[in-house]
């Protein structure tokens, strides 16, 4: 295991499925909601630019900037379309709504197969240079691109929500949604403002992460598993924890197929989610409350 090489993709591999745990973890902590469809999210994000410039033949950076404004607003029309009224019908209740999206993830993934074929595409390339040599490491575009992301998304959602008016209401809002009405909080516009950042974070990353390997639109639920176990692993009480529950998915994602063989990848996964499932669901970082 002193392959640098092998390390580097674990570290790729782990910010994305980390990435993917922050989306989820932004939506949970501003709206106390598990919004299931941040992988098709990612997956629509990324066959949307690809589907754009290769099939309309729309210049690159202009079918990115449709790619993320179209994820954004599927994620502000999932809160006000389905996961407000359906609580609201419900009396609060959220496994109704929960159902609903769980419905709506496959709805985002036959849908975007529909408009953008269901054949693999090639991932665009957003940085263009020469892989370079370090430490007897090959250093891609794509690592450097998604580990720049995983730095500025993390490094910047910590600091929003420490440091600013609007980063304590979205966590007052997570922690107990009525009473922040009660103390004049903006409830729906915060829930809202919390599925679009969730949707925005999960759209760059399977943009970023496309240009390592394609993109079709059958990996929605599969990214949507991953970043789920990336928060189960690491666990809701600091906002790097999903970090380290994607570099944990990582490592087994990457080092297991090459030591083992690739059809063991699926029960590695696996055999982690049980581990923490069963002997501590709460993840690694928990929330700690004082008496």
């Amino acid at each position: 295991m002193t392959n640098p090489q092998l390390w580097l993709s674990v570290l790729e591999v782990g910010c994305f499925f980390g990435l993917l745990g922050l989306a989820y973890l932004v939506v949970l902590q501003g709206s106390g909601f598990f919004n299931l469809t941040i992988g098709p999210y990612a997956m629509l994000a990324a066959l949307a630019w690809t589907g754009l410039t290769i099939h309309a033949e729309m210049e690159v950076w202009s079918a990115l900037a449709v790619a993320l404004v179209a994820v954004v607003v599927v994620a502000a029309l999932t809160e006000m379309l389905v996961v407000r009224p359906i609580e609201r019908r419900s009396g609060g209740s959220e496994f109704p709504a929960l159902v609903a999206v769980a419905a709506l993830l496959f709805g985002i993934s036959q849908g975007a197969g529909l408009l953008f074929g269901r054949l693999p595409l090639p991932g665009q390339e957003v940085l263009t240079f020469a892989p370079i040599e370090v430490a007897g490491a090959s250093v891609t575009p794509s690592f450097v691109l998604i580990a720049t992301l995983a730095v500025v998304a993390f490094g910047g959602v910590a600091l929003v929500a420490h440091t600013t008016r609007a980063g304590r209401a979205l966590r007052a809002v997570g922690d107990n949604r009525e009473a922040a009405r009660i103390l004049g909080l903006p409830v729906n516009r915060v829930r809202l403002v919390a599925f679009m950042a969730s949707g925005l974070i999960a759209a760059l990353a399977g943009i970023a992460f496309a240009s390592r390997g394609g993109i079709s639109y059958d990996l929605g639920l599969h990214w949507a598993l991953l970043g789920f176990l990336a928060v189960v692993i690491g666990g809701t009480g600091s906002w790097l924890a999903p970090l380290l529950g994607g570099l944990i998915l990582g490592l087994a994602e990457v080092m297991v197929p090459y030591y083992i063989g690739g059809q063991f990848a699926d029960y590695a996964v696996l055999v982690c989610a049980l581990i923490f499932f069963g002997l501590r669901p709460q993840g690694l970082f928990t929330t700690r409350v004082r008496a």
